[in-house]
C-alpha cells in the first residue's frame, strides 16, 4: 500500500546533471525533483544518472523529500533510469508523459506521480489515477500543445487557452476521483512573480494540493499562496468548534447557515496550516 502523497506545496525542478544545485534545491523547497527528463541534454543523460548515483551518502538529500523524474515508459532512457534508481533510496517517481494505466505497472514498487502531458495522458487521465502506486496526478501545458500541433498553451493576456484549462480540469478531477493528490503545472514566466502569484492562489481556490517550481525565486511565492492567513485560520478553528458544539446538520454562525461543504472548506484551510 503506498502511502498519500504529502510532499508540498512547492516542488522544484532541479538537473540531475547539476548535482552542485541539489542540496540548494532541497534547501530553498519542499520536495526537490531530480530531472532526468526535458531538462537534461539526450548526451547529458548518462553523466546525470552518474551525479545522482555519485551524491548518494553525501546526506544532502532526504528520500521523504525527493522525487526523480524519469524519461517516458518505451525508451531506452526509461530503462537506464530504473537501473540507476534501483541503487538509490529514492522511491517517488515523476513519469514523465504517462499515457496509460498499463505503463504505471512498469513502476512497480514506486510511488509514482503522474505527469499527463500529452492528448492521449489528458484522455487516460482517470485510467492513470486509479492505478494502485499512482500517488498523485500532474499535467503540463507546454508538451500538451506540442503534441496537439500546437503553438503555445497561453493567450496573449498571459491565461491559458481553452484546452489547456480542459487538461488541467480533467487531471484535478481524475487525481481526486481517484483519492489522490493533485499538482499545478509550471509557471515558465520566471520573472513574473505577480503572475505565479494569482496562478498559484487559483491552484489553491481549486483543490491542487501543490505546484510546481522551475526557479528558487518561484518557492515562497507558492508558499506564500497555499499559507492561509491567520485571520483566516482562526475564523476556522472557530467554525469547527461551533460545528462540534451543535452536533450534526445545518447549524447557524454568525448569521449564516453552515452546511458540510464550508465545514470542508474549514478543514482544507488548517491542512495547509498545519503544512
Amino acid at each position: 500500500m503506498h502511502s498519500p502523497f504529502t510532499m508540498g506545496p512547492a516542488l522544484l525542478f532541479c538537473p540531475a546533471d547539476r548535482p552542485e544545485r541539489f542540496g540548494k534545491a532541497a534547501d530553498r523547497a519542499d520536495a526537490v525533483i531530480l530531472d532526468f527528463e526535458d531538462a537534461v541534454a539526450p548526451a547529458d543523460k548518462p553523466g546525470a544518472r552518474d551525479a545522482v548515483l555519485k551524491q548518494l551518502g553525501a546526506g544532502e538529500l532526504d528520500p521523504q523529500r525527493t522525487i526523480v523524474r524519469v524519461n517516458p515508459v518505451g525508451t531506452r532512457d526509461f530503462e537506464l533510469d530504473l537501473q540507476a534508481l534501483e541503487q538509490t533510496p529514492y522511491r517517488t517517481v515523476m513519469l514523465a508523459k504517462a499515457e496509460s494505466g498499463q505503463q504505471l505497472r512498469a513502476l512497480a514498487g514506486y510511488s509514482v506521480i503522474a505527469l499527463c502531458e500529452t492528448a492521449s495522458g489528458i484522455v487516460n487521465a482517470s485510467a492513470i489515477a486509479a492505478e494502485p502506486n499512482t500517488v498523485a496526478m500532474m499535467w503540463g501545458a507546454e508538451d500538451l500543445l506540442a503534441s496537439l500541433g500546437g503553438l503555445s498553451s497561453r493567450n496573449d493576456d498571459g491565461g491559458y487557452r481553452a484546452v489547456a484549462l480542459h487538461a488541467r480540469s480533467t487531471v484535478l478531477l481524475a487525481a481526486k476521483a481517484a483519492g489522490k493528490e493533485a499538482i499545478d503545472s509550471v509557471y515558465v514566466n520566471i520573472p513574473d512573480l505577480a503572475g505565479l502569484l494569482t496562478e498559484s492562489a487559483d491552484a489553491v481556490a481549486s483543490g491542487f494540493g501543490a505546484k510546481a517550481c522551475i526557479h528558487p525565486n518561484q518557492v515562497a511565492v507558492v508558499r506564500e499562496a497555499y499559507a492561509p492567513a491567520p485571520e483566516a485560520v482562526a475564523q476556522a478553528e472557530e467554525l469547527l468548534e461551533a460545528a462540534a458544539a451543535a452536533g450534526s446538520g445545518v447549524f447557524q454562525f454568525k448569521g449564516k447557515m453552515i452546511d458540510g461543504p464550508i465545514l470542508k472548506h474549514a478543514e482544507a484551510t488548517l491542512r495547509r496550516a498545519r503544512r
